[in-house]
């Protein structure tokens, strides 16, 4: 765009000398708050503020430039910078000095989280985490950036033939509070200008196009997916010839592909079929403990990035009990009581309530829980075990992750009660190990898709086990999860000043209950659930032209309140809400046109995205599927 030419003298400036800071304190600001993620940094040297009025006052009354990070705590990058970088008491001085320094724990804030991102992927074309965002004091993005070393190195440049330097995390700062002191005038205008594109993008035209018809939207949507499809090996974006490249689930698009099969259509059921099978045979799925990791680092699904997410383990765990009702598919039953059994095993309270995430690391080393060497296993399963490794996990010959290591892959097994004592011996070995951390947040929308897998799960799959626990969660969330006046809070931390719920919060919980609801036909949950949809109503929606804000009316210090309806690793909660209201237009016959109208309006409110890339949004799409 053209109003960033700026950037390019800002980036290029560099000083010599500076004025150094006095030494930090021990302990910063995040000693005080609950976030695993915010205590990891409490003894960064940096004079950390976490996101909210004394900050954002702070920086206005100094005007000084806010250096705002983001990351989360199963994040392996963010940890690299946070030892790295954070750590470094000259870059700590250095930042000190010359910036307000924000952190956020992204799955706490996600409504700060999406703002900058946005911003980032505005200004740069990528994104991620850990994601670094420098603001003017007004909070008003002008350069982001993800990870980046500490101090300048060299790296090879495309040619292959020569090097170049890529400037280091210092380097970038100090170009910055150059630029601000030089060209303060100038990256005020870049910020302007990223915040009214924010504008535009979040807030979504006031007058949306009409809605085009179903058929011209599915196929659209079917255009796609004949790019995008892995006709060998299952899943979306793959890069023929380079089987390098990542591959994530896509949980949103595979319950279209699952809606689009139940209403008939041959080809949908074809691929989410492919996927769901190459998926389980991979190491993305955790052949030993259950539960998949976050995403495949080849095209295959053979080696996973390691992390253990509650939010994709719900979502597959509703797929493949679903999938394996309406594609017949037992093998797909068993997938879903090995996510059920791992998350219940491993992520569950003692309340019944659900924890965040499992790292991707232990012992600094990634995967290291995971992984098996030769040597161990020669040394501790009996000969007929090993055999059955070999035959059934393919541990045999060349290892398949960084030549040392076997990450288990499924081949097949003809005795289940000897597969099962395999397992159970190669868990004992890996416990032996440090474990990866546990992340221990209790978020509110993410136990509320735990409770509608689990209740999917249940009662597909006739498991009370499951019915119970998600009966349990959900009564700890009511319980826990809910302020002094019954609104929600994001996770379930009782503290001052404690982030309120999120649209997809509220959403993904009504889901949860409404799930749980047609499990046990208990009145109980089909009460609250429309308890909460009222409140969601009220303080998230937009009576004008429907759909709902991501934040609620009365609380956010954020530079632009938007609505969200694209789907990423968590579907929209405007999606996932369309659903709840019409499910509720059933159960609800005295208010069925309140609803059935709330849900059209929020359909109509997303006609941007449906009418052009229904891609973006195949949860809102998914909707508009009819049996």
């Amino acid at each position: 765009m053209k109003y960033f030419a700026t950037l390019a003298p800002i980036l290029v400036v560099f000083a010599a000398h500076f004025a150094w800071a006095e030494e930090a304190p021990k302990q910063n600001r995040l000693r005080l708050e609950t976030s695993a993620y915010l205590q990891m940094h409490a003894d960064n040297p940096i004079d950390w503020y976490p996101w909210g009025d004394e900050a954002l006052a702070k920086a206005k009354a100094e005007q000084k430039p806010i250096f705002l990070s983001i990351g989360y705590a199963s994040c392996h990058w963010c940890h690299v910078m946070e030892e790295e970088s954070f750590s470094n008491s000259k870059i700590a001085e250095f930042l000190n000095k010359h910036f307000v320094c924000i952190k956020v724990d992204r799955e706490e804030r996600p409504d700060v989280d999406s703002v900058y991102m946005l911003a980032t992927q505005i200004m740069t074309n990528s994104g991620g985490w850990p994601l670094n965002v420098f603001l003017t004091p007004d909070a008003k993005p002008f350069i982001g950036t993800t990870y980046l070393p500490a101090e300048d190195r060299e790296v090879p440049l495309a040619d292959g033939q020569t090097v170049g330097v890529q400037p280091g995390f210092l380097t970038l700062a100090k170009r910055v509070a150059i630029a601000w002191k030089e060209q303060q005038p100038q990256l005020e205008e870049v910020g302007d200008n990223v915040t009214r594109a924010l504008k535009q993008v979040l807030g979504r035209p006031l007058l949306p196009p009409e809605l085009a018809d179903r058929d011209s939207i599915f196929r659209t949507f079917d255009r796609t997916l004949e790019k995008e499809f892995d006709p060998r090996f299952g899943g979306f974006e793959f890069e023929e010839g380079n089987d390098r490249v990542p591959k994530f689930p896509q949980p949103s698009y595979l319950v279209y592909l699952l809606k689009r099969n139940d209403a008939g259509d041959a080809n949908a059921g074809n691929m989410l079929e492919l996927t769901l099978e190459k998926m389980a045979h991979g190491g993305i799925y955790d052949q030993v403990g259950g539960g998949f990791h976050r995403y495949s680092t080849d095209r295959h699904w053979k080696i996973p990035h390691f992390e253990k997410m509650l939010y994709d383990n719900a979502q597959l765990l509703s797929i493949y009990a679903q999938a394996s009702k309406s594609l017949d598919k037992p093998e797909f039953a068993d997938v879903a009581r090995g996510i059920a059994d791992f998350v219940i095993r491993d992520m569950a309270g003692p309340e019944g309530q659900f924890y965040s995430a499992v790292d991707a690391d232990s012992d600094g080393e990634e995967g290291a829980y995971y992984r098996f060497t030769p040597e161990e296993l020669q040394e501790k399963l009996s000969a007929d075990q090993l055999r059955l490794a070999e035959q059934a996990f393919g541990m045999t010959g060349e290892p398949n992750f960084e030549k040392a290591y076997y990450i288990p892959q499924f081949y097949g097994a003809p005795e289940a009660e000897k597969l099962a004592e395999l397992k159970e011996a190669l868990l004992a070995i890996r416990n032996e190990r440090t474990k990866p951390f546990l992340d221990k947040k209790v978020i509110t929308g993410w136990n509320g898709q735990m409770i509608r897998g689990l209740a999917d799960a249940g009662r597909i799959l006739d498991e009370p086990r499951y019915l119970e626990a998600a009966s349990q969660a959900a009564d700890y969330l009511l319980k826990s999860a809910a302020a002094n006046d019954g609104r929600l809070r994001r996770t379930s931390e009782k503290r001052e000043n404690h982030p309120p719920a999120y649209v997809d919060d509220y959403a993904m919980l009504i889901d949860g209950l409404l799930a749980l609801h047609e499990a046990t036909d208990n009145q109980r949950w089909l009460d609250e659930a429309v308890k909460l949809q009222g409140m969601q109503q009220k303080h998230y929606g937009d009576e004008a032209f429907g759909g709902f804000y991501f934040t609620p009316n009365d609380n956010s210090n954020l530079i632009v309140r938007g609505k969200l309806y694209t789907d990423g690793a968590l579907p929209s909660g405007n999606a996932v809400s369309v659903s709840n209201l019409k499910k509720l237009a059933k159960l609800v016959p005295d208010q069925a046109e309140q609803y059935n109208t709330l849900a059209q309006k929020t359909i109509e409110s997303s006609s941007t995205l449906l009418n052009d890339h229904p891609n973006s949004t195949s949860r809102m799409a998914a909707e508009l599927v009819e049996p």
